[in-house]
């Protein structure tokens, strides 16, 4: 297709137009607030790399997950980078009890003594309340969290131990959630995960690339998790303040992390199959 077919009378790619149109529907959402347990000071935004996820699975366990054996070779390779979750960091008030975040990070809101709420077995997602998400935010979030829905149900359970407790309205956690893997993609450090598909890739560049999307200061917020011998990427954690988690990503939104993740100088951008 030559280049004229690719673009309208504006000049925009069609890409680009579907992205801002969707731009357009999630600023209508209503920001993301927390009603209970506000005193926290930020949020990790959970990405996975589809393809090195399932291989992490299939070595660990010798099999494959139910989502995997469903994931389909695409040509946008953004779509192999997914959501897993958003997760809010310990709040003072529970950490205070005696709380600390390694607890806090394995238990979530069934940490006790407070917030108590029923514990979800990871093995069995799907006995986590529904979210009562509308339609529209569950279509939008099908195409960034393949594990949501069907006889996965991975947006019950991080709803129940990340979200239920704070009282988050759900389709607000998740309209977060997908604006914020959006945007992501669609800075210059998406643009790179897309450019070297497949391919080994150094920190140095990643991190050359998380600068010219967003500064300096969110190199050290962005923790990367590594599977195998040699090294593939399976997971990017991106901590985020709480007090800017309704603004666009800017250089501001970025909250330091001590660990920074486990992938060394270099690592793979693992294609689709293992």
């Amino acid at each position: 297709m030559d280049k004229d077919k690719k673009m309208n009378n504006s000049g925009r790619s069609i890409p680009a137009l579907i992205f801002l149109f969707f731009l357009s529907k999630t600023a209508l959402a209503e920001p993301l607030e927390a009603k209970r347990y506000a005193d926290f000071s930020h949020y990790t935004l959970a990405l996975s790399w589809q393809t090195d996820a399932c291989q992490s699975q299939y070595k660990r366990y010798k099999k494959d997950a139910k989502i995997c054996k469903k994931q389909k070779k695409s040509h946008d390779k953004h779509a192999y980078l997914t959501v897993h979750g958003l997760w809010p960091s310990l709040p003072t008030s529970i950490a205070a009890l005696g709380v600390d975040e390694k607890r806090w990070m394995h238990y979530g809101c069934a940490t006790r003594p407070l917030p108590d709420l029923p514990e979800v077995n990871t093995s069995n997602k799907c006995n986590a309340p529904i979210t009562g998400i509308s339609l529209e935010v569950a279509s939008k979030l099908a195409d960034l969290m393949p594990a949501a829905g069907g006889d996965s149900c991975l947006e019950r359970y991080e709803y129940a131990k990340h979200g239920a407790c704070f009282g988050f309205n759900s389709n607000d956690y998740f309209d977060t959630m997908v604006r914020l893997s959006y945007e992501v993609k669609q800075q210059q450090l998406g643009e790179f995960i897309q450019k070297h598909y497949g391919e080994v890739i150094t920190r140095e560049a990643f991190n050359q690339a998380v600068k010219e999307s967003w500064g300096d200061n969110a190199i050290k917020a962005i923790k990367l998790n590594c599977h195998g011998n040699p090294a593939y990427l399976t997971d990017i954690h991106i901590t985020l303040r709480a007090d800017k988690i309704n603004l666009p990503l800017h250089s501001a939104s970025f909250a330091e992390q001590k660990y920074l993740g486990n992938c060394g100088n270099s690592f793979r951008l693992d294609a689709f199959g293992y």
